[in-house]
Parts: C-alpha cells; sequence; structure tokens
C-alpha cells in the first residue's frame, strides 16, 4: 500500500486499532512529551492529539513506536528496497543472484522523484507562521520548541537538480534564545554532514543558501532523511522506493518544495553568522548543551489542507528513534560483509546511545596453525571505526567466530562469551585524544575524548562469577558491591568532584590487588550500583555513557610494556558521573501531576496503558 500522506497512513493505523485519539486540549509545552512517553514506554499505539494549545493544526507522535508498526507501515516495499541497496553497492550481485535483483534497476527507475507544477500539490493549500505551529518542547530545560522529525533539504548553488539535493535529520530550533520568532530558526549541523558540503560551497558563492524543512508527507519521508545510503542513491528516489510512491516536489520563489510534506518552512541559511542553539534533550538521555550553530531567515511557512504536525520525543534510548535503527538494519543487513570484510554481524548498541558502544563479531582466517588470539579482527576493528558513522563509536567489543557460537543480538550472552575469553594484558586497543559523538559529554571537550578496542579470539580462559567474592575489602568511601550480570560487579564509589577524584579508580584498583576477583573480569564504578542490575539498559547505559576510556578505565595490577597498557586483574570502569558531563533527562514534577490525572480512573486516558 502506498501512502499519499501523512493522514492517509493514520487514518490506516486507526483502522488497523494502531492509533488513538487525544480529544483533551494538551499543552504543546512538555504536557504532549509527557503523554508520549507513556504511551511508548507501554509499547502503545500511535497518538493523534486533535488539539494542541496555541495552535489550529493537529500532531502526530509514536508513529514508529514499536519495530512492529514500522515494519508494517512499510510491509509492501521492504523487500523490493532491499534488492534496490544491496544492488547500488554492489552490482556484481546481478550476474551472481539475476533471480533476485533482475527488476531492481526497473524499481529504483520508477521511484525518481517527480516534478510538479505550482498549484498541482497540495502543499499550495495555505502558509501560516512559526507561532502557530504546535511548538513542542519535551524536557523543561530545553532551549524551546524544536522540530524533531525535520526532512532538511539543501541544494549546490546554482543547481535545480532534484537529484543533487542532500536530505538530512538536523534538528531545528523554532522558538526560544537569540531567535526572533517567527522570523528566525536555528540549525544544528556539523559541517562533515552532507548539509555541511553545501555550506562550504555557499561560502565560496554569492548565492543566498537557500533551504527547505519539510515535515510530515509519507511515512517514508522522515525515514529518507536519516538512511544511510549507498554513494549515488538519493534521498528523494529513497523515499519513493519505501513509500512505494515517487517524491513530488516544485519550486515557488526559487525555494524546493516537497509536493506531499505537511508543513515546509522555507528560509535562507546565513553563511558567516550563528547564534546559539538548545540546550535539547537528546537520545543519549542527556542534554546537549548550548551551542553555536548555523541560523536560518524564514521566508514562508507552507502547509497543506488537513495537515498533521509530525513529532517525536527524544531521550534515554530506546525511544521511538529506535525503530529508525532496527529497519536500517533490516534493509542493509546483507551489506555488512561487504562495507567491513571479514565482519559478519554489527550491533550499535541503542540502550547505550548508540554511538557509544558498538559490538561486533569478526574472523580470524589466516593463522589456522598457531594459537588462536586477536590479529585479523584488529583490522577489521579499524575499518569499522575509521567508517562513517561507526567511525564515532567510543567503545568497540569484537569477538571472533569460531570459539563457540556468538551473536550481537544476544547481549548478554556476548558479554558473557567476551568475558570469558578477553585477556587484559594483550586485548586492550586504545585511541586517544580522538573524536567522539557530539552529543556525547564524556569526553575531554566537546566533541572529543578517546575510544578503546576490546578485542576477543582464542578459548576460554576463566569460569565467569555469579555471586560476589566472600572476601571483599573496598576503600573508604566506597560501599555495595552489586553483580551486574556474571562477571561484572558495579561498586559505589565516592562522587566525583574533580580531577583528585580521578585517584579513586587507581585506588579501588590497589585495593583489590590482594583479593580473589579471578572470576570477576569486570568493575563497574559507579554512583548508584543498585541501580546497574536492575535491568540490562540500566547497565548499558551508566557504563558507557559516562566514561572516557582513556580516563576512565583503571586495572588491577596494571603495567604498561612500552606503550601498550594492559592489568593482570579485573579492568575498572570509572562510570561515575563527573563535574563535566551533561545533565541527565528528568521530567518535570507538576507536569507529570498533570498528566497522572488523564492516565487515572476517569481520566480519559485510562487504560490506555
Amino acid at each position: 500500500m502506498s501512502y499519499r500522506s501523512l493522514r492517509e497512513a493514520a487514518n490506516d493505523l486507526e483502522r488497523t486499532g494502531q492509533l488513538i485519539r487525544i480529544k483533551d486540549e494538551l499543552d504543546p509545552n512538555l504536557e504532549m512529551a509527557e503523554v508520549h512517553r507513556r504511551i511508548f514506554d507501554a509499547g502503545g499505539p500511535a497518538i493523534l492529539f486533535e488539539r494542541v494549545k496555541g495552535s489550529p493544526f493537529q500532531a502526530l507522535s509514536n508513529l514508529y513506536g514499536t519495530y512492529e508498526r514500522t515494519e508494517w507501515l512499510f510491509r509492501h516495499t521492504i523487500e523490493r528496497v532491499q534488492r534496490v541497496i544491496e544492488l547500488k553497492a554492489d552490482p556484481t550481485r546481478l550476474l551472481q543472484k539475476p533471480g533476485r535483483y533482475l527488476g531492481a534497476p526497473f524499481t529504483a527507475l520508477t521511484a525518481l522523484p517527480q516534478r510538479k507544477w505550482l498549484g498541482k500539490a497540495p502543499i499550495q493549500y495555505g502558509t501560516t507562521t512559526i507561532d502557530q505551529l504546535p511548538l513542542v518542547k519535551s524536557w523543561p530545560m530545553d532551549g524551546g520548541a524544536f522540530v524533531t522529525l525535520p526532512q532538511v533539504l539543501t541544494l549546490p548553488p546554482g543547481s535545480k537538480q532534484a537529484m543533487q539535493s542532500n536530505i538530512g535529520m538536523y534538528r531545528i530550533q523554532l522558538s526560544g534564545n537569540d531567535y526572533e520568532l517567527n522570523k528566525e530558526i536555528g540549525l544544528h549541523y556539523q559541517l562533515h554532514r552532507g548539509i555541511g558540503v553545501h555550506h562550504t560551497q555557499y561560502n565560496a558563492s554569492d548565492e543566498p543558501f537557500r533551504c527547505s524543512v519539510f515535515v510530515g508527507g509519507a511515512p517514508s519521508h522522515a525515514f529518507a532523511a536519516i538512511m544511510p545510503l549507498p554513494e549515488g542513491l538519493s534521498e528523494l528516489t529513497f523515499a519513493g522506493l519505501l513509500g512505494g510512491r515517487r517524491f513530488r516536489y516544485l519550486f515557488e520563489d526559487d525555494f524546493f518544495l516537497s509536493g506531499d510534506a505537511d508543513f515546509v518552512i522555507t528560509g535562507t541559511i546565513r553563511k558567516g553568522e550563528k547564534k546559539p542553539e538548545g540546550p535539547f534533550g537528546d537520545h543519549l538521555g542527556y542534554y546537549s548543551l548550548q551551542h553555536d550553530f548555523p541560523v536560518m531567515d524564514v521566508h514562508q511557512v507552507h502547509h497543506r489542507k488537513d495537515p498533521l504536525w509530525h513529532f517525536s520525543v527524544v531521550g534515554r534510548p530506546p525511544q521511538e528513534d529506535s525503530s529508525f535503527g532496527h529497519l536500517i538494519h533490516q534493509l542493509v543487513r546483507l551489506l555488512t560483509p561487504q562495507e567491513f570484510p571479514g565482519v559478519k554481524e554489527i550491533k550499535a548498541v541503542d540502550a547505550a546511545g548508540v554511538h557509544p558502544l558498538l559490538l561486533a563479531v569478526g574472523s580470524e582466517r589466516y593463522m589456522p596453525f598457531r594459537e588462536r588470539r586477536p590479529e585479523e579482527i584488529l583490522a577489521q576493528a579499524n575499518r569499522i571505526i575509521g567508517s562513517g558513522q561507526t567511525s564515532l563509536a567510543k567503545y568497540l567489543i569484537i569477538a571472533a567466530t569460531g570459539d563457540g557460537p556468538v551473536t550481537t543480538h544476544d547481549i548478554p550472552a556476548f558479554f558473557r562469551h567476551v568475558l570469558e575469553r578477553i585477556d587484559w594484558t594483550r586485548d586492550l586497543h586504545f585511541h586517544t585524544k580522538t573524536t567522539i559523538d557530539t552529543l556525547d559529554y564524556s569526553g575531554n571537550d566537546w566533541n572529543a575524548g578517546s575510544k578503546v578496542v576490546m578485542a576477543c579470539c582464542g578459548p576460554q580462559l576463566r569460569q565467569l562469577g555469579e555471586t560476589i567474592p566472600g572476601t571483599v575489602s573496598l576503600p573508604a568511601g566506597f560501599s555495595q558491591a552489586h553483580l551486574v550480570l556474571p562477571g561484572i560487579v558495579a561498586v559505589n564509589g565516592p562522587a566525583f568532584t574533580g580531577p583528585e577524584s580521578r585517584a579513586d579508580g587507581q585506588r579501588l584498583a590497589e585495593q583489590l590487588r590482594a583479593q580473589d576477583w579471578e572470576d570477576i573480569p569486570l568493575i563497574v564504578l559507579c554512583d548508584d550500583a543498585a541501580f546497574l542490575p536492575q535491568q540490562l539498559n540500566n547497565f548499558l547505559w551508566v557504563t558507557f555513557t559516562r566514561s572516557n576510556p582513556s580516563h576512565d578505565i583503571y586495572g588491577v595490577k596494571a603495567f604498561t610494556s612500552f606503550k601498550h597498557w594492559g592489568c593482570r586483574g579485573p579492568l575498572v570502569i570509572d562510570a561515575r558521573k563527573k563535574p563535566h558531563h551533561a545533565p541527565e533527562l528528568v521530567t518535570d514534577p507538576q507536569v507529570s501531576q498533570r498528566v497522572d490525572r488523564l492516565f487515572a480512573k476517569g481520566g480519559s486516558l485510562y487504560g490506555v496503558v
């Protein structure tokens, strides 16, 4: 089924019991986000907000709220999109498996974007202003209202060729800070993104840097803005492929308009000027702080007839945007060995904020006549952390095939496999003073930190302990050792107050030198050791979002051999909150109380979750 609009998709979900309407008037300032989070957490339906305070427009969220619903939306197109992507990445597949790929080139051609002429597309229905939009603010410390599912389109200077466009999902701040309402909006993007290439080109040009921000449209359009695509396959073509309907567009006042979007904000990006953007409650579970980013002068805000303002709520994972990662994996899973030769699986761990932790399974093929140890998988690890989005990884844990069953799809089993075999004297490989994810504030500066590769290959070295060692003696100020998973223990440490607190990790390691922790290869130093074992996601989130490998890894019986660091006892990761970390996301108590009443007996949402 091809959806011609977001409203059509919403109606289809409603017919099949996958959408609810909320008739109460809700405030876009925190209330709508709080309702969304509760319904998402319960695995609930898509949400249509019929009455948005301060806006004449309705809003839709949680469209991709479950993996099952996301796959259902694209149920008629996923397989053929897989074939096109696979063939685009490696044309020789057509010769290898002609039965699978014979129709793929024709499918791609029929999905090319289609130009319409002025007055022929629904987007020409009307115009509005920024202050009339549903100005959704998700977290109390957010700098203002944001577009959380934008499709930001730019073209190179002098071009009106749709196939030369770049579309990305770069967040847009609509209000707050120093922005003049209705006249200016903020764009959060880095120069290494596709839009950054265009920005650099416009800096060398006299042309105005025109930009169009689409909101809504068919469900495939938002997904196209975030999809990592093979070189030469445009986002507009991909949107047509996944949506089963060509992306329609037109030009007005030299601005590129989507013919199917619910809203289009057009404007001109100032080439040499930035303004403070943020804070923003982001997908690592913390605020991304205020920084200077490009600013756009608003030209016009278009909308179609009966539009829906499409939004999501970002926060500590998993959240709705987790479905993007799930569907990306579904579409590109066969491409992993080609992009990363020898690698069988890669998993960006959503619960750890995606980029802080990658798990991988590689292969050792070339040294079958001597002791198995990490060799080829180190080359594979370097390929991973040197390529595209995976280069933002902070922790990469890679295991080799051939030492028993191992898969990234079962995270506890993967950690067990690795911790049974890893040799901390040999298998740690650090990259210092490098770049990490801009949204990760665990490093020593903004967008700066370190990486570590943990490479595992060989026979089992230890049985993992499933109880706390019986003779635990912790330094003064440390307490409450808790078993998190087999072989992993969390320990409460003193609050981290400044540089002098870095000695705490070393103090703990020294205290444990004479104790028997051989079956506990990993210790997490944290602020609340009882919190980590409550669920797997707590361990993943705390450990890998609150530590910077070069600064926060210690070891029992640590040593340095030339430039290589290792340890002969357990590894210690200091995952305490640091003063330079961004604040974590906490809801507003008064807003929570108001929303409680909606879900309580007698409230309009009673029984929904």
